[in-house]
């Protein structure tokens, strides 16, 4: 078990891509503690790991709630060796020409706020603890981190802003603590929620054609599912295995970017709204 005895804080850990990182790390040794907005969810994944596993109802967006979730952490486990920030919310691939002009303010406050400000947040607060044990952070970030067209601009913005912030941080921690990123592709069967400052708080990604899509997308022909992405988290975690690598981001996305999204003419979007010049 390559985690066995190492202490991991996962947000977002209740559902979808943050719930598998849970499960792979309680399987490969590490005891986790989640911070995550649903109480329900919470509950669920606490009682299938007795003893492994202890949450904390919060909004990744207060200060104060990420302090709880370390406090709640070290409470139970006596320490913090890896922070996992990887609660995240999806535009839908929202253009800007499609966002209303008094919408959009509350959108890019909205993503920024969840996707960047709470790993930022995360980070602020787990610093000390991840300094005492010489420890490391691992962002969730998305192939909208590399490329266009893996979201709208608001969300793409965002990703780009994460790898910035993972080099900067590395930058900054070292040689104490580690630093690196994981770039998924479309998760399958992911309930990915959408903006409420948008009305898409009740869109799922699971009802997208994810397999048929990325059948025609990808190098690989296929659609990958949460437990499918953990692994790179257990690999960035390892001390034993992993120990050069901080400031990395691994592109883990089924190639999408040696065959391209295969996005139509955005442009043609303009024409339609503003008419032919």
């Amino acid at each position: 078990m390559r985690m066995k005895d190492q202490v991991a804080l996962v947000t977002g850990g209740g559902s979808g891509l943050g719930k598998a990182i849970v499960e792979r790390f309680v399987k490969e040794g590490a005891r986790v503690a989640i911070l995550d907005r649903s109480p329900e969810r919470i509950e669920e994944v606490v009682s299938a790991h007795q003893g492994a596993v202890v949450g904390v109802a919060g909004d990744v967006r207060s200060m104060d709630d990420n302090k709880n979730a370390v406090a709640e952490c070290v409470k139970a486990f006596g320490k913090l060796d890896t922070l996992i920030g990887n609660a995240g919310v999806w535009d839908y691939n929202a253009t800007l020409a499609s966002a209303d002009d008094d919408r959009i303010s509350d959108a890019i406050n909205e993503l920024i706020g969840i996707n960047l400000n709470g790993y930022i947040l995360a980070a602020k607060a787990a610093l000390p603890e991840l300094y005492k044990s010489k420890g490391n952070a691992i962002f969730t970030v998305s192939n909208a981190g590399l490329y266009p067209g893996g979201g709208g601009v608001i969300y793409t913005a965002a990703k780009h802003g994460v790898i910035g912030m993972i080099k900067q941080m590395a930058h900054e921690w070292a040689p104490h603590i580690r630093v690196n990123g994981v770039a998924p592709g479309g998760i399958g069967g992911s309930n990915l929620a959408g903006l409420a400052s948008l009305s898409q708080e009740n869109n799922s990604f699971s009802d997208l054609p994810l397999d048929d899509l990325m059948k025609q997308i990808l190098p690989l022909e296929k659609a990958f599912y949460a437990d499918e992405y953990a692994g790179a988290y257990v690999f960035f975690a390892d001390r034993n295995d992993n120990g050069p690598a901080t400031g990395a981001v691994l592109n883990f996305d089924g190639g999408i970017g040696m065959r391209g999204f295969m996005s139509p003419n955005m442009g043609a979007e303009l024409v339609e709204k503003f008419g032919a010049i």
